[in-house]
């Protein structure tokens, strides 16, 4: 399933931060296409050099990197499908706070979980999770529109936001047990994944705007 964007509600105001991520995080990889592997080397992030004290900038620049246009591209979807109401929510500032700081918890969490792997971490799905957190303790009944495959047929559903994000965190709890019960090499890190949503999920209202939120009520934003 791929999310596109939320059918219940609409900002208020223009999405300026989640649009300055998505350009950022594009061009970084254009950057890392450019410099090869030794640039995603550089700025990747490795539990093993973070817990020897090294490279500790790597825990904010990993979340602009990606491993190729799929990941990339799912990434921003994803984003773009969640961030516009969050970012209307919380005001430019909080939110770019809010996404930074999702994604050092997230890496935070992966470190915790495996700090002497050598293996690279990278990618903006930690930050993103902790957006999807947020959004689920936000507007949990909003739908949200999505592709839906299944298997050739292809169509487009409306589907509740706390559906759709509690299956995707399911399938990143039954990642993460598969990815313990074997020998992790892909470098997907699931728990990253868990520790970012649960950070969006606990601290959203923390970083929310309560006149904002209010706003979209009073003013009969949802569609």
């Amino acid at each position: 399933m791929l999310p596109l964007g939320d059918a219940s509600r609409r900002p208020v105001h223009s999405p300026v931060v989640t649009r300055a991520i998505i350009l950022v995080n594009v061009f970084v990889f254009l950057l890392e296409i450019i410099n090869g592997e030794p640039f995603i080397r550089q700025w990747a992030l490795v539990p093993a050099e973070i817990t020897s004290g090294h490279h500790w900038i790597t825990i904010l620049t990993a979340m602009f990197l990606h491993s190729g246009w799929a990941h990339l591209l799912g990434n921003m979807l994803f984003l773009w499908a969640f961030g516009p109401e969050i970012e209307d929510v919380m005001g430019r500032g909080r939110y770019l706070a809010f996404y930074l700081l999702g994604g050092v918890v997230a890496t935070v969490a992966q470190i915790a979980a495996s700090p002497t792997s050598t293996i690279p971490n990278l990618g903006a799905s930690g930050a993103i999770a902790a957006v999807m957190g947020a959004f689920l303790a936000t507007y949990p009944r909003d739908r949200i529109r999505t592709i839906v495959f299944l298997g050739w047929y292809v169509t487009v559903a409306l589907i509740p936001a706390m559906v759709l994000v509690g299956l995707w965190f399911v399938a990143q709890l039954f990642s993460e047990v598969g990815a313990l019960a074997t020998v992790q090499t892909s470098g997907v890190a699931y728990l990253a994944h868990i520790g970012g949503f649960m950070m969006g999920l606990i601290t959203a209202r923390l970083f929310e705007e309560p006149e904002r939120l209010a706003y979209q009520h009073w003013n009969g934003l949802e569609r």
